[in-house]
């Protein structure tokens, strides 16, 4: 008999404890929730008050069978799942399977794996905290609702098997919004001059850029306005106004909330949300190091806060003097976003002087570069400003004004270790040097270079921008953005272009479905508003029913109206120019499981399905035949012509270039093992469509 039972959440987090904890206790894993509502029905009463219907998830009865054991053997039992509200409702349903007082002293939460704070921690049993179990079950109740109500609509109206959800909706909403500006978006032509200048004291050169005339900016937008200037200018007098010399200091970014590390992540290491959160909690959970066994790596990585506690402040200060000076050091404190919980710290190392590299052998490869990430952005938050001297010059000639500036990195500060990402500018500043100029000084004319642009269209969204726009709006939690896109993505509304997120058609329909006739809640507004009031649950001034009392009856009218307005309304498929060749008819476009294919439409008297093949204006290099373009299973594109392989081979990673022709023998080199493997695949998917067209 034990005289503790540990329950945590996960295998790896139970290997991690049992070895700070002595004598006679258990440690084990509750592998995640063990219940939940049910996948066959609604599981919600609504008439009853909107009482959820939990069940045990099924497949996990042994495991249930052994957990009632377990505690019926143990004196006392502690419920350790993770410390936010999705582990709070956890801890509260293992309370109810193994039948433990709701008042009972049995919750402890870790913010991070080490030994000293498990054991106090463990000195700290408190109750489970209906509030936070409130907002969950709130969260879990009207998304269930939401999604259970509205996606049987999709399934009639466009194909069986989507779903819509209030966040998941919203975050396809924004991409899709995204794409329609980019469409519409027309560019607009501007000029730019810029003057290469000559300092005969230094014989140095440098670029100037056009700025207006008489001190007052001018924009030029047609090629007639940057003519006359030049003309004005061409013989002028190149003389130095005004020269403002100065001093700017760059800041470290706050230490990791999981938004910011989940952007981060994308943009330097190319992970995406889900692998990063797979990565973290792994190295929360613990890591095998030599001599040290398995060690808690990271705090807690669900988090929306940027505070550290004054230990790990301590220890950031010692390591820092220690490998770079004292100079080097900078106490700093960060301002808290109004909208953070702060139930936690923000991600950091647990142990400073474990540095990356020195258990490199012990960690994976990914998560290696996580810990580094996370190490170095944390020890850099710490540190002093980077600091530049400036200079910025006024440049006068015939009455027009140009202006010219130079930075130079005087002192690194925390730039020697870190510098933050940005989504769409190059990472680091740049030193641009100019002489140093004085009043009244003439410069020498090298160069007058016009440069026409035009405006560019916003760009499209990446994981790292979408989880920052959805944050900003307060749409959804830092638990819940790597779900939300994981969601979107296997549903094919979206999909990744590179690093960018681009809707689908079936996406685009489906937004066009709920937007029009569920405006009052697939809205930004809405979705940020129910976050609050779960937020006011989780802090104790909202009954969580409430939240659904208002929110159900105006839904339910919103939805019958629109299941009668859409019972008339069939979405047609688009018809091709593929005539069927069983039958005659012509062949539609359809979504199936691996993408668009061509069916008959007189399915069912008619079964006849084709592979949908975009093809491109450039002739196969080999033969002349037609290029199509087709997908990886991991979605990347490659080339293949018309005949391959009846007739011809060709097929390439490459589009081909105009003009491009191949001999026999460079096609044989350039058409690799994994390009053959390719087309083997793509065949099979080909076939694999017969099932969709009976969807």
């Amino acid at each position: 008999m034990a005289d503790k039972l540990i329950i945590v959440e996960s295998p790896a987090k139970a290997n991690t404890i049992k070895k700070f904890l002595g004598g006679n206790t258990k440690v084990v894993a509750s592998m995640g929730h063990i219940r939940d509502l049910p996948k066959s029905k609604l599981g919600i009463n609504i008439e009853n008050d909107f009482e959820p219907e939990y069940i045990n998830i099924r497949g996990k009865g042994d495991l249930i069978k052994a957990l009632k054991k377990d505690a019926k053997s143990a004196k006392k039992v502690y419920l350790a799942t993770d410390p936010d509200r999705e582990g709070e409702a956890i801890a509260w349903h293992l309370a109810h399977i193994l039948d433990i007082p709701e008042d009972s002293v049995c919750r402890v939460t870790f913010n991070e794996i080490t030994k000293e704070i498990v054991q106090e921690s463990m000195k700290k049993p408190r109750k489970i905290d209906m509030n936070l179990t409130d907002a969950q079950q709130a969260r879990r109740v009207l998304d269930r609702i939401v999604g259970y109500k509205i996606s049987p609509l999709l399934w009639k109206k466009v194909k069986p098997g989507l779903s819509a959800g209030r966040v998941q909706s919203v975050a396809v909403k924004l991409i899709v919004d995204r794409e329609n500006e980019i469409r519409n978006f027309v560019p607009e032509e501007y000029w730019n001059i810029y003057a290469t200048l000559l300092d005969k004291k230094t014989e140095k050169e440098f670029e100037a850029k056009f700025y207006g005339k008489d001190g007052k900016k001018i924009e030029l937008h047609k090629e007639a306005e940057v003519n006359e200037i030049l003309a004005d200018i061409q013989n002028g007098k190149y003389l130095v106004s005004n020269v403002k010399t100065g001093e700017k200091k760059r800041s470290p970014a706050p230490p990791f909330t999981t938004s910011t590390m989940q952007q981060e992540a994308s943009r330097k290491l190319g992970f995406t949300l889900k692998k990063t959160m797979s990565v973290a909690q792994g190295l929360y959970e613990g890591v095998k190091i030599p001599e040290k066994g398995s060690v808690g790596l990271i705090t807690y990585m669900r988090t929306d806060s940027t505070r550290i506690s004054e230990e790990a402040r301590t220890a950031a200060r010692e390591q820092i003097t220690k490998v770079y000076g004292n100079e080097y050091y900078e106490n700093r404190y960060y301002k808290k976003n109004s909208e953070a919980q702060d139930a936690h710290e923000g991600i950091r190392p647990t142990y400073i002087y474990i540095t990356p590299d020195s258990i490199k052998d012990s960690l994976t490869t990914d998560q290696y570069k996580l810990y580094k990430l996370i190490y170095n952005r944390f020890l850099a938050s710490q540190m002093t400003s980077a600091v530049y001297d400036t200079i910025n010059v006024d440049i006068d000639v015939n009455k027009y004004n140009f202006k010219a500036s130079g930075q130079n990195l005087k002192f690194k500060g925390f730039m020697v270790l870190y510098v933050e990402g940005k989504d769409n500018e190059q990472e680091d500043e740049e030193n641009t040097s100019i002489p140093l100029l004085e009043v009244g000084q003439e410069l020498k004319k090298k160069k007058l270079e016009p440069k026409q642009s035009f405006t560019e269209p916003p760009a499209r969204y990446t994981e790292a921008s979408l989880v920052k726009e959805l944050e900003a709006k307060g749409i959804g939690r830092p638990s819940t953005y790597s779900p939300t896109i994981t969601t979107i993505l296997e549903r094919r509304y979206i999909v990744k272009d590179k690093k960018q997120l681009v809707p689908t058609e079936l996406g685009e329909i489906v937004n066009k479905l709920l937007t029009e006739n569920f405006s009052e809640i697939i809205n930004v507004e809405f979705t940020a508003k129910v976050e609050n009031e779960f937020d006011e649950v989780a802090s104790g001034k909202e009954e969580w029913k409430q939240v659904l009392r208002n929110f159900y009856p105006q839904f339910e009218q919103e939805v019958e109206k629109v299941d009668k307005e859409l019972e008339h309304v069939k979405l047609e498929d688009e018809v091709s120019d593929v005539k069927c060749d069983k039958c005659g008819r012509m062949m539609v476009i359809k979504m199936g499981r691996y993408g668009k294919f061509l069916a008959c439409p007189g399915y069912p008297e008619c079964k006849n399905v084709k592979p949908f093949v975009v093809t491109i204006e450039e002739p196969c290099p080999v033969c002349g035949g037609k290029v199509q373009i087709r997908k990886t299973k991991r979605g990347r594109n490659f080339y293949i012509c018309e005949h391959n392989p009846e007739t011809c081979n060709y097929i390439s990673w490459n589009k081909p270039k105009v003009g491009e022709k191949w001999t026999p023998e460079e096609n044989v080199k350039n058409t690799t093992k994994t390009s053959k493997a390719k087309t083997k695949k793509s065949t099979k998917k080909a076939k694999k469509t017969k099932k969709d067209s009976k969807k």
